[in-house]
């Protein structure tokens, strides 16, 4: 029987320290293919490069460096690298959280929702800016482990975000929720030698800010490492609302009703 087939991708680039160990820590467990972007493309999200050529280069043995996003990586990888489809994917470690609303603008987790849809089990993981990847280590091998155990092919695929704080409690993470990372957030104006304006946007997250009971933010605050279930289904939890405002059709009248041509 052939070892699983682990593709392993990252925003921070394909020469980051973080893919590097991540790339290790996968070979434990199975076969491993590296494709990663060439340079950083941090806060890309789930962007694709429909509209531009992208180039392959092979940096190491078993390692390939495309000129795209995270996505295109995932796309790249298990539809051209990989000589079947893998068995999960992992994208990491990212250098800083990737908590709360994060989860909408990262890379590192775009990376790994391509995996899922792409019919893969995926994990994206992320440490704290000030925290060692051997402290990291320890999580995701268990994670690891556990995610090809459990594997089903008959189940829909999952999709895994794991958060590692500098000095973790524990051996193992905690189940979360997402929550809501607060940011300093501002917009810098400033000027070029030529006198023409420009800015720089973003700010620091604040460190004081909590997060609610069971969520990741709060976890990662008290020093335990945060594993959040995520899904691809961002409908909201009740249409109630929308249904009593804007007036249709009964979903059942809507099921009964000829279709058009």
């Amino acid at each position: 029987m052939s070892r699983p087939l682990i593709l392993v991708t990252n925003d921070d680039g394909v020469h980051a320290p973080g893919i590097m160990a991540l790339a290790k820590l996968a070979g434990e467990f199975g076969e491993v293919v590296v494709s990663a972007p060439s340079q950083d493309r941090s806060g890309v999200s789930h962007s694709i490069s429909l509209h531009d050529a992208l180039r392959v280069f092979e940096v190491r043995p078993g390692a390939w460096a495309v000129t795209g996003t995270p996505v295109d990586c995932v796309y790249v990888g298990a539809l051209h690298l990989c000589d079947r489809a893998p068995d999960l994917v992992l994208s990491g470690i990212n250098h800083g959280y990737n908590l709360g609303s994060d989860v909408y603008y990262s890379g590192t987790v775009g990376a790994a929702r391509e995996g899922q849809l792409r019919g893969c089990d995926a994990l994206a993981v992320s440490h704290d800016r000030d925290a060692s990847l051997d402290g990291v280590l320890p999580h995701a091998r268990k994670v690891i482990a556990e995610m090809l155990a459990a594997a089903d092919s008959a189940a829909p695929p999952v999709l895994l975000n794991l958060n590692v704080p500098r000095e973790p409690v524990g051996e193992a993470p905690v189940v979360t929720r997402l929550g809501q990372r607060i940011y300093r957030d501002k917009v810098d104006a400033r000027r070029d030698l030529q006198g023409r304006p420009y800015f720089w946007i973003g700010g620091p997250p604040d460190a004081a800010a909590d997060g609610q009971e069971g969520t990741d933010v709060w976890a990662t605050r008290r020093g335990f490492a945060s594993l959040t279930p995520l899904a691809l289904d961002c409908t909201a939890p009740s249409l109630d609302r929308w249904r009593t405002r804007i007036a249709g059709p009964d979903f059942d009248e809507v099921q009964a009703a000829p279709l058009q041509s």
